[in-house]
């Protein structure tokens, strides 16, 4: 029996996690495995509900259970609450903070379906397959922050601090993971400006004698971002620090076809949270537009990290392929001549793949 806290949230957040659910359901059929699904609100719906994102009792829910599955949080309705009752300050980043979830794993991967759904040329996308371990716990969005009246206005002050532990903590998490794959790091800073940057790229060059059978590199994070699009073959597993890797993803989301493809696993706790990239698309909620498979993919990864069932977990990613590879898309992957289908008919479909 594994135990699931299943947070729909916001926006198209309760459209996609169902699809997740559902072939998590298929695979469990299949497989044998047993899964007790719990919902609980977070975010905007949940401060609708109950006066606060996070409440308490889902975050016992979540402690309680073997792993998280997330939706999506926020949206314009709740832009104006104050600063801690906001649905991404207010849950999400307590929840990762509670939850000791400091490593963040963003896998950028081409399914080759996709191929021309890439605004970036054929050629320079073809094979992409980058893993960005982004360090989820510190940085500037856990830092203190403030304002305060001057004599012309105001003046706002955000806290960027990181410490050698938290480093060398996420650093080493992610030598681990590229020892699994190909062997090549590159750890991303800004050393030339920062301070705290100094420290990570010191603490990052001290870290590398103890992986030599790892290629490392070491890029500031402006000449990443551009190198992403000029050449992503390159990379293999990126690590970087809180808002550069939430920076860095999105854009890399892009070599995938949509963010809609790009799925996240939050770890480094007892328990795992599994969440899409991307946010609670508003403009499209309730519509049956959202892609799903972002969701259906961080279901993959939870069997995976949390479950530890490769099998399993490789069902998901070869029927989401096989989905792809057929030409079935949502709209935000659609092409002429491809088959259009909706958030629950593309969740329909994986699961039925499961079992082919």
């Amino acid at each position: 029996m594994y135990k699931i806290a299943v947070l729909p949230g916001d926006g198209i957040g309760v459209e996609i996690v169902p699809e997740a659910v559902k072939v998590l359901k298929a695979v469990g059929r299949k497989f044998g495995l047993e899964f007790e699904f719990t919902e609980a609100p977070v975010g905007g719906a949940a401060y609708d509900v109950c006066g606060h994102p996070l409440p308490s009792s889902t975050l016992d829910l979540c402690r309680r259970s073997a792993a998280v599955l997330l939706g999506a949080i926020g949206g314009p309705k709740w832009d104006n609450l104050p600063v801690h009752l906001r649905p991404e300050l207010g849950a999400l980043l307590p929840l990762r903070k509670e939850l000791e979830l400091y490593a963040n794993l963003r896998p950028c991967v081409l399914f080759p379906g996709l191929l021309k759904a890439s605004t970036l040329k054929e050629e320079v996308i073809s094979g992409v397959d980058i893993l960005v371990v982004r360090e989820l716990t510190g940085g500037l969005y856990f830092g203190e922050k403030k304002r305060e009246k001057t004599p012309d206005g105001e003046k706002a002050t955000d806290m960027l601090t990181y410490s050698t532990y938290e480093i060398e903590r996420i650093l080493r998490f992610a030598y681990q993971a590229a020892r699994k794959r190909r062997s090549k790091l590159c750890s991303v800073d800004k050393a030339n400006v920062l301070e705290s940057s100094r420290l990570w790229r010191e603490t990052a060059k001290r870290l590398a004698n103890e992986y030599p059978d790892v290629q490392t590199d070491y890029m500031y994070v402006d000449n990443c971002s551009m190198q992403l699009i000029r050449n992503p073959g390159q990379f293999d597993v990126i690590v970087t620090e809180n808002m550069f890797g939430d920076i860095l993803t999105d854009e890399a989301s892009m070599l995938t076809g949509s963010i809609g493809m790009l799925p996240s696993a939050s770890i480094g706790g007892q328990v795992g949270l599994y969440e899409p990239a991307h946010g609670s698309a508003p403009d499209i909620a309730g519509q049956n537009k959202a892609n799903p498979l972002a969701t259906i993919l961080s279901a993959a990864m939870m069997l995976r990290f949390s479950f530890d069932r490769e099998e399993e977990a490789v069902a998901i990613e070869k029927a989401v392929r096989r989905v792809l590879e057929e030409g079935y898309r949502t709209p935000d992957l659609m092409e002429a001549g491809l088959k259009l289908l909706g958030t629950a008919e593309m969740g329909d479909l994986v699961a039925e793949y499961i079992n082919v």
